[in-house]
């Protein structure tokens, strides 16, 4: 979370800051109108230079992934972009439109315009000649888009919006967003582009225009795309839980144990991301799922999915990889949160090793007892410490709970993937009893 905390004010700071080298939020003499017009620009370019980051962001690059820790990271760095972006969006319509408003009410007197700057050169005024000829239009199209970006953002946000419908309408924004690189090329001031400011603006809207270009050309995450087949289909009724193996065509890079990827297997549904359960063996190249029935698509995987149907798997992605530096690790799994650990507890075992100074955790509400002996015999062949705690006999699982079963926690790091609320409960415990926070870990695995 540091990292992407760093990152949202760092864009907020520096863009503010070069913005203030080319221009002032307090024009002398200071008006109504004088203050509109700055604010307009910079509101604007606040709002476009967020999305042009999370439309960077929406098409999951790689080399990102280890400065803002994992691609389930950078999601929530695009969520809160693109809440930046709806609000100063929403800010900027309203000085823009808002003020004319007023105008056509009676509330505001609209002041005698200037005549157009002079430019450095004739190409820099014949160019200034053309954008202002296009201003009317591009304020009519930004206007267009900014309604249909602040529907698909506001859905976006909106959690009881059927996650299939998010999928099919989120990429809609790419459109919105290339109207609106026309609208800020057209309407920004001529000087800007001759400053720092203009440099970095004209940087982010190349990257966040080739990013909505490969979203509407369906080519996110092409190059790392691989064929495969499922094999085996086993559904646990008692857990609500579906084991899917799946048997890969050569080109799949290896993954990590705690990495996730996306699996398409229908073709009226965009992928989904699911955690990677298995360690990997490229003599036998299989990777295997396990996922929760928890909404309409997950609910009926069991049913749907059949031996030989043909996949996609794209990934592997995400950084809980288990790698710091204390001598010790707490590894607590939530519910169906406990698959990225199963898939270590395996690499452990398949490399040979054994791993006691790490104790994991698992707590659930169902418990199915086969289920919870192959956990155990898989922590036993890692050497691994395993406590499950059935929280409908045994209570919810605590701060005071992990240390009192393990007494070094303040020398160890701790690995946590399961509910949110459950993650900042332990969260908040742990930092009130002076846990570095910098070793708790946590899979924020929320794709909006």
């Amino acid at each position: 979370m540091r990292n992407i905390k760093i990152a949202l004010w760092g864009f907020l700071l520096l863009t503010t800051g070069l913005w203030l080298l080319a221009d002032t939020l307090w024009p002398q003499p200071l008006s109504y109108f004088a203050f509109r017009g700055v604010f307009v620009q910079y509101s604007g370019v606040i709002a476009i230079g967020a999305m042009s980051i999370s439309m960077l962001l929406s098409v999951r690059p790689v080399w990102l992934e280890r400065t803002l820790n994992g691609l389930d990271k950078m999601y929530r760095l695009h969520k809160w972009l693109g809440i930046v972006a709806l609000v100063s969006s929403l800010l900027h319509w309203w000085w823009a439109k808002g003020s004319k408003w007023m105008v056509g009410w009676g509330w505001l007197e609209r002041p005698a315009r200037g005549g157009p700057s002079g430019s450095a050169t004739q190409v820099a005024s014949t160019l200034e000649t053309w954008l202002s000829s296009q201003r009317g239009f591009a304020e009519e199209l930004g206007e267009k888009a900014f309604y249909i970006a602040l529907l698909l953002l506001v859905l976006a946000l909106v959690k009881y919006f059927p996650y299939r419908l998010f999928i099919k309408t989120h990429k809609w924004l790419a459109l919105a967003y290339l109207a609106l690189v026309y609208h800020t090329v057209v309407l920004t001031k001529m000087a800007y582009w001759r400053q720092p400011i203009g440099w970095v603006l004209a940087l982010m809207l190349l990257a966040g225009t080739v990013s909505s270009l490969l979203v509407l050309f369906k080519r996110v995450g092409k190059s790392r795309q691989v064929s495969g087949s499922v094999a085996q289909v086993a559904y646990i009724p008692e857990l609500k839980v579906t084991r899917t193996d799946i048997r890969l065509t050569p080109g799949w890079k290896g993954h990590r144990s705690g990495q996730f990827a996306f699996v398409s297997a229908f073709s009226d549904e965009r992928a989904h991301p699911y955690t990677l359960s298995s360690a990997w063996d490229p003599k036998n190249p299989m990777v295997q799922f396990i996922t929760k029935a928890l909404g309409d698509h997950t609910s009926t995987l069991h049913e749907r999915l059949k031996p030989g149907m043909p996949v996609t798997v794209e990934g592997p992605y995400g950084c809980f990889t288990f790698d710091d530096t204390p001598p010790r690790q707490i590894w607590v799994g939530g519910g169906i949160g406990i698959t990225p650990f199963i898939a270590r507890l395996k690499e452990i075992a398949q490399r040979g090793e054994q791993a006691p100074n790490v104790d994991l955790f698992h707590c659930t509400t169902d418990y199915d007892p086969p289920t919870m002996a192959l956990l155990q015999a898989d922590a036993d062949a890692a050497g691994i410490r395993l406590h499950v705690l059935h929280t409908r006999n045994d209570g919810h699982l605590s701060g005071k709970n992990i240390r009192m079963a393990v007494p070094e926690w303040p020398n160890a790091s701790i690995w946590f993937c399961g509910p949110a609320d459950f993650a900042q409960a332990l969260r908040s415990d742990f930092n009130r009893h002076g846990f570095p926070m910098q070793h708790f870990h946590q899979e924020l695995f929320a794709m909006r």
